[in-house]
């Protein structure tokens, strides 16, 4: 195409609300306009990015014998009134009503959906297993919506469903598609981890999240320096260290007027947050308080915190007027030595000896506190995030974090859709069986902002030529003044069009540097720059976008040079 039939809005300068690189540069290369808070309209080159990120999914979603579908967007509470989720998913879930006040919300996500149609037209064990996609638009109702398309309210995404008659088959199923996603993050060009992480809120058992890496990325991301581990920082145990060494000093009490925090105790006391304990407490499920310990450098994982038997769901912090009633004291001086209450002990707080911790008395601290000899009564167990230099939990290496965009996302649900909308097939015994499934996800136009985040420089975008709007530009320079320029760059995209090169011809009346910016902006793989010197002496410029350097290339060998380029 040539740039004078395309809408191309550049801008020198993003929005003061594009906090991070791809949204700033989104807006910047015209991909996007914003409608409304996490709205955005793609324009004409986003889409063309877009729709190259949905033909790759598409290809190797076919590949794997998925069967596509299209499924609504607006969907009737009753299908989430069976499932349990309508009022379990929270406000993210956009209810509304229709004219006759029937209530219906805009989805998130199709399990509801596409577990209704399964009921409906499977009937035996002979029709499994049977996977179906589709690529659509959803709609969460984020409370911040923030970082342009990363974190939009209506977003694409390809979803998938699989149904089995059991884990086996299930298991097979969630294998094909670990390596069909494998199959196209590679293509897309990306670099990124599959890890171990946690279902949240679409339940189930087994599930992998697929990261970009990116110093811009949400999630922590936890690999073995030693084994091909890796896991989300919500997933990634960490392992019991063994018992404390003998305790060498005696329990005393230590004044702390007005310390309510770790870094305040150590600092008035001089001692590292490595020989302090800090105490959470939470809400249990029969009506008391848990007590949540761990050491005082650490923090709580909500994910594994929520898991321990007798804490209330969904996790949350204690009143503090009853923890003052129940321990006699506020939050900033709650200790281990003789609590009311259920403890629950970090494994690496459990192995400290002669440690600091509250005295269950307002600005009073306890200081050479051992378990066992002070704290015979409590339970240990994993609840902190894990830390750089930890070992590993497959007991190979260390662990290293690393910062990542989540962008896929695949579960083993088991029944628990099946088994709330009753959706069942006839078994080889004849017996009614309530199917196994899976579900797989990938966010289309996150993938294009993580791309972004992790593919960029100080002059733009350097989008991986698999979904670069582009393939390349032609940029001749004083294309409406010279018949020659004219001649040769006309000439020359009629020959990469011939080749099938996806080529963008800028005959705009702009100058060379204006077009030379919006081509890097934009994140086109290759340039070609024609001028009436390249007119005089037979050859074209070329460079390519992650490269420095400038090369000459013979004209008349010009289209070849790209084709070969793009092989």
């Amino acid at each position: 195409m040539k740039s004078s039939d395309l809408l191309i809005p550049t801008v020198k300068e993003a929005p003061n609300d594009a906090k991070i690189i791809s949204h700033q540069l989104m807006i910047r290369a015209g991909l996007i306009s914003k409608l409304a808070s996490g709205l955005y309209s793609y324009l004409p080159m986003g889409l063309r990015v877009v729709q190259k990120v949905e033909k790759i999914v598409r290809e190797e979603m076919n590949k794997s014998l998925a069967q596509e579908v299209l499924m609504p967007v607006s969907q009737p509470a009753e299908l989430w009134q069976e499932s349990g989720r309508w009022e379990e998913y929270g406000p993210e879930l956009l209810r509304f009503q229709d004219r006759h006040g029937r209530d219906f919300c805009m989805g998130p996500t199709h399990e509801e959906v596409i577990t209704n149609i399964a009921k409906q037209y499977l009937r035996s064990y002979k029709q499994l297993p049977m996977n179906f996609y589709q690529i659509q638009t959803k709609f969460r109702d984020e409370i911040r919506p923030r970082y342009g398309v990363m974190r939009s309210r209506e977003f694409i995404m390809k979803d998938a469903y699989s149904f089995h008659i059991d884990e086996a088959s299930l298991a097979e199923t969630y294998q094909v598609m670990h390596q069909t996603y494998c199959n196209i993050f590679d293509r897309l060009g990306l670099n990124y981890r599959p890890v171990l992480a946690d279902s949240g809120a679409i339940g189930g058992d087994s599930s992998h999240e697929f990261h970009v890496l990116a110093d811009s990325g949400e999630d922590a991301i936890c690999f073995s320096d030693g084994s091909d581990y890796a896991a989300n920082i919500e997933r990634a145990e960490t392992l019991p260290q063994g018992d404390p060494s003998a305790p060498t000093q005696e329990l005393s009490v230590a004044e702390t007027p007005n310390v309510k925090t770790i870094d305040d105790v150590c600092t008035l006391l001089g001692i590292p947050s490595n020989t302090t304990i800090k105490t959470l407490v939470v809400d249990g499920d029969d009506g008391n308080l848990v007590a949540l310990v761990l050491r005082g450098d650490h923090e709580l994982n909500e994910v594994k915190a929520a898991k321990i038997d007798g804490v209330a769901q969904p996790l949350a912090m204690a009143d503090e007027e009853k923890v003052q009633k129940a321990l006699g004291c506020a939050f900033g001086s709650i200790g281990v030595v003789n609590p009311p209450i259920k403890l629950v002990v970090d494994y690496a707080a459990a192995c400290l000896s002669d440690f600091v911790c509250g005295a269950n008395e307002d600005d009073k601290h306890l200081t050479g506190v051992n378990w066992h000899r002070d704290t015979p009564d409590f339970v240990a167990a994993d609840l902190r995030n894990i830390v750089a230099g930890d070992p590993s939990p497959d007991g190979k290496g260390k662990i290293e974090i690393k910062r990542g965009i989540e962008v896929g996302h695949i579960f083993q649900l088991g029944t628990k859709y099946s088994d709330a909308m009753n959706a069942n097939v006839v078994g080889e015994n004849g017996k009614s069986v309530n199917m196994n499934m899976g579900c797989y996800g990938i966010g289309v136009t996150r993938v294009v902002a993580a791309s972004i985040e992790q593919n960029h420089d100080d002059r733009g975008i350097i989008f991986p030529e698999a979904i670069a709007p582009f393939q390349l530009v032609i940029v001749p320079i004083n294309y409406n003044k010279s018949s020659r320029v004219k001649t040769l760059a006309d000439d020359l995209y009629q020959q990469c069009l011939d080749k099938g090169i996806e080529v963008l011809l800028d005959n705009r009346k702009e100058r060379p540097g204006i077009m030379f910016a919006d081509s890097e902006l934009l994140g086109i793989p290759h340039r070609m720059v024609i001028s009436d010197t390249h007119a005089d002496n037979g050859n074209v410029e070329y460079k390519a976008r992650n490269a420095p350097e400038k090369i000459e290339v013979i004209y008349g060998e010009a289209a070849d040079f790209i084709v070969s380029k793009l092989a």
